[in-house]
């Protein structure tokens, strides 16, 4: 079971801070833990209670009718609810439901059923995408569990494999390449493995190196191919008194190929960039450049 300040549930439900408060003060709906020092700390449960009252005030119910609702008839209520095509922050509060209970079959249901609706580039651009930059951002911080990021981030991954191995490139005189990797210790590998998709869907050519690539392996890579672009994802390795530096040395070693950069430890951030240096803020600042 995962601790959870107000400002980690402000950041998963969407709900302000002073909002929480509120409902807290007023309407008994949450009752948090305190601290020796007297500072609010939510369990999974206080969470999962959040985002389906998030889910109602969406969905029209006022939160001084939710306020009498028992557990039962609010969990009722949200799947009805459940079972209607919902928007894309619903279902992000559903994976995040999932991943808190560790449970698989209401993960597959959620992203079956937009895979069929949508896509599955939709569904990864704008539900798991999203959804995972949140959690990551939590997780780094000590706020969930390896075990609840682990769970569904291998989940997520499986997906992208798959969909990978079912791509048909068809490459053109216009066929850019690229090189993928994480640096030497980084395993944090989804947004790189959904940039490899999003590249080879435009008919362009990837050589995927994965994860805890030695620079001078990536070097050996260079040299071999000769890439248009390097896109790597930095997450939590190098650290940040050592992300300058390696940003620096990417950018000299290579001076004729666009450097493509995200993660945490580089959105954000205050990175000098080389000229041939670019931030992804978002999946779609790659797909703008791919266009």
């Amino acid at each position: 079971m995962s601790n959870y300040s107000i400002r980690d549930l402000e950041q998963l439900s969407g709900i302000k801070a002073h909002t929480l408060r509120i409902w807290e003060q007023r309407y008994n709906i949450i009752q948090p833990k305190r601290t020796d020092t007297n500072i609010r700390l939510y369990d999974d449960q206080d969470l999962k209670l959040v985002l389906n009252i998030s889910l109602l005030k969406d969905h029209g119910h006022k939160i001084s009718e939710i306020s009498k609702l028992s557990l039962d008839e609010m969990g009722k209520i949200v799947m009805a609810i459940s079972d209607q095509k919902l928007s894309y922050p619903d279902q992000i509060h559903a994976l995040t439901i999932s991943m808190i209970d560790l449970e698989e079959e209401r993960f597959e249901k959620i992203i079956s059923t937009n895979f069929l609706q949508n896509g599955f580039e939709n569904t990864m651009t704008n539900i798991i995408y999203p959804f995972l930059n949140r959690i990551g951002t939590l997780w780094i911080t000590g706020s969930i569990g390896p075990a609840q990021e682990h769970f569904i981030s291998n989940l997520v991954r499986q997906k992208i494999i798959v969909a990978i191995d079912g791509q048909v490139i068809k490459y053109s005189p216009n066929s850019k390449k690229f090189i993928l990797y994480l640096p030497e210790g980084e395993l944090h590998e989804m947004g790189l493995l959904f940039a490899s998709y999003i590249i080879r869907s435009r008919n362009h050519k990837v050589f995927y190196l994965g994860q805890t690539l030695p620079f001078r392996e990536l070097i050996f890579s260079y040299d071999v191919h000769k890439p248009d672009y390097i896109f790597t994802a930095i997450t939590s390795v190098p650290a940040n008194d050592e992300i300058q530096p390696y940003v620096d040395r990417l950018s000299q070693q290579f001076p004729d190929t666009k450097i493509l950069l995200t993660g945490y430890q580089v959105v954000g951030q205050d990175i000098q960039l080389g000229s041939n240096c670019t931030i992804i803020n978002k999946i779609s600042d790659l797909i703008d450049i791919l266009s």
